[in-house]
């Protein structure tokens, strides 16, 4: 007889549920939550592909009880739905591909997060779905720019040794993508983190140990070491990471990561330059960061989710500030390959911009733009212009 898997986020939810009728329902303190997001999203690329245009709503409904001996439990539903129409583009899941430009929001209702947590003044474990986010979402984030953010079922703990020194651990049975259920991935997905805040600045220990539960058993291991600091009005970020890569029946490769920012504010504007490395291991694999949040990093215009085998050496300056009780934003960045060759060297480069202004207390409103202007013929990418407007509310 087939049986059912049980995953730990089944179990979490089956908990919750149990509880809820018992020790967890007695606490009269307990708090609903609703946070909206109605964004419009147009894509134009210099190729046969239509222009894509997409207005989605997303909608997500979260429960969380009150603490009680420690324990307490949460349950978050997310829906995402199509508006008015608005559905011309390739949704990354299954939607109208090949016809239009992707925008990675497909309409589904899931459960995004049901977890059972237990938490002291040193301890925080959690088992089941939830949200994982670690040292600024390079490798371990929640993709929470699109309309159906990434979680893990898992079961995570978080230690605090003492005020200088944290540390943390998840195992991870499932990646829960941002392309409803159709791309979810199986998963035995190891996260060691320790951090320690000295006088320099937060240094930052890190081993992210992943691996596809398939047939290919697609794995990487990668170990690195950060530093993130801030002396008056200077900040400055310095981070290098080494990564294996191997698949059942192939070749593995090696490649390197490094990262280094300063940034300096001077009255109400703040000024950065980066410079940041994905490696290559002889132009046959780039460095990659499969469970980041992607789009913060190396362009709005979502060019290089995947990394190119040749790498990606991303040189960028910014420039921040504040006005009409808004914030903006504008950026630069100049691509190239990390390992050169004939037909590719010049990746391309972009400019983002971005407007986003709080109203009362519940609202928020945004403008955003990315313009890619692609290099070499043979990386296969074209110019790109990213258009969106959107206005979020929390209650």
């Amino acid at each position: 007889m087939k049986t059912k898997k049980l995953t730990l986020s089944n179990l979490a939810l089956t908990t919750l549920v149990l509880s809820s009728s018992s020790t967890l329902a007695s606490e009269s303190a307990s708090k609903t939550s609703l946070d909206m997001n109605l964004r419009y999203e147009s894509v134009s690329q210099d190729n046969n592909l239509k222009d894509a245009d997409a207005l989605t709503l997303r909608t997500r409904l979260t429960y969380q009880s009150k603490s009680l001996n420690g324990f307490s439990g949460l349950i978050e539903f997310e829906d995402s739905r199509v508006v008015s129409g608005f559905d011309d583009y390739n949704n990354a899941a299954g939607k109208n591909g090949g016809v239009y430009s992707v925008i990675a929001d497909p309409e589904t209702t899931e459960l995004d997060q049901a977890f059972v947590q237990y938490k002291n003044d040193k301890l925080v474990a959690k088992i089941g779905r939830q949200v994982i986010t670690l040292d600024g979402h390079r490798f371990i984030g929640h993709v929470g720019w699109r309309q159906d953010r990434q979680t893990f079922d898992a079961a995570s703990f978080s230690y605090s040794v003492n005020k200088q020194v944290k540390t943390s651990y998840s195992y991870i049975t499932k990646r829960n993508r941002i392309f409803a259920d159709i791309k979810d991935i199986d998963s035995n997905d190891h996260l060691f983190n320790i951090s320690y805040q000295s006088s320099l600045g937060k240094i930052v220990g890190y081993s992210y140990l992943l691996e596809e539960d398939n047939a290919n058993k697609l794995a990487s291991d990668t170990f690195g070491i950060s530093l993130s600091g801030k002396k008056d009005k200077l900040s400055y970020y310095a981070e290098f990471a080494s990564q294996n890569k191997s698949q059942t029946n192939l070749s593995d490769f090696t490649a390197s990561y490094t990262h280094i920012t300063a940034g300096y504010s001077f009255d109400k504007v703040t000024a950065k330059l980066g410079l940041e490395i994905l490696g290559s291991d002889d132009g046959m694999y780039g460095f990659s960061t499969p469970l980041a949040t992607l789009h913060k990093f190396n362009g709005w215009s979502d060019q290089f989710l995947g990394t190119p085998k040749e790498g990606l050496v991303d040189v960028y300056a910014s420039i921040s500030g504040k006005a009409f009780s808004g914030k903006w934003l504008f950026a630069y960045h100049d691509f190239s390959a990390d390992e050169k060759s004939n037909s590719v060297d010049d990746l391309g480069s972009e400019i983002n911009a971005v407007y986003t202004k709080k109203l009362a207390k519940n609202y928020v409103l945004g403008i955003k733009a990315a313009m890619y202007s692609a290099g070499d013929i043979g990386t296969g990418k074209v110019d790109t212009d990213k258009v969106w407007l959107w206005v979020s509310a929390k209650f």
